[in-house]
């Protein structure tokens, strides 16, 4: 067994963990990527500006969050790229609705890997995801602004 298979994922993660599990092979994973980008509710105009933009992306990415009367951050996004708004909509699902220490806490290396996205994503694309994840957990209070 290895070391991330030991993770207890909170269950939305686990669930999207295995329904990757069941998808056979790259290409597959990487269909089911785009399906989750055009799955996702579109972000209005309003919230495609300047600073809700993620630096570091090769494509424009937008993500905004906002705190609910729970306490807890709320995730959207969007992108010009049909992968990318597949990987907005993984970051999205699996940092929405959490408390910040959950979000702080996620260990994205290991789900990436368990997602097989860590292996197939080029290294442009891999740091697209890198600062879109940088950007939540800091919203999060995990690391200061730069």
């Amino acid at each position: 067994m290895s070391d991330t298979q030991q993770i207890q994922w909170p269950d939305d993660v686990a669930e999207l963990i295995e329904d990757f599990a069941f998808l056979d092979g790259w290409e597959e994973r990487y269909m089911h990527v785009i399906d989750l980008g055009k799955a996702m509710d579109p972000l209005p105009d309003e919230d495609r500006i300047e600073p809700n933009k993620v630096q570091g992306c090769a494509s424009q990415v937008w993500l905004t969050s906002a705190r609910g009367d729970d306490g807890l951050l709320r995730f959207r996004g969007a992108s010009d790229a049909h992968i990318v708004s597949g990987l907005v909509a993984i970051a999205t699902q699996v940092f929405s609705a959490k408390p910040d220490a959950t979000i702080r806490a996620l260990d994205t290396d290991a789900l990436f890997g368990e997602l097989g996205l860590s292996e197939h994503l080029s290294s442009q694309r891999a740091n697209g995801l890198r600062s879109m994840v940088a950007r939540i957990k800091r919203e999060a209070g995990a690391e200061p602004a730069r």
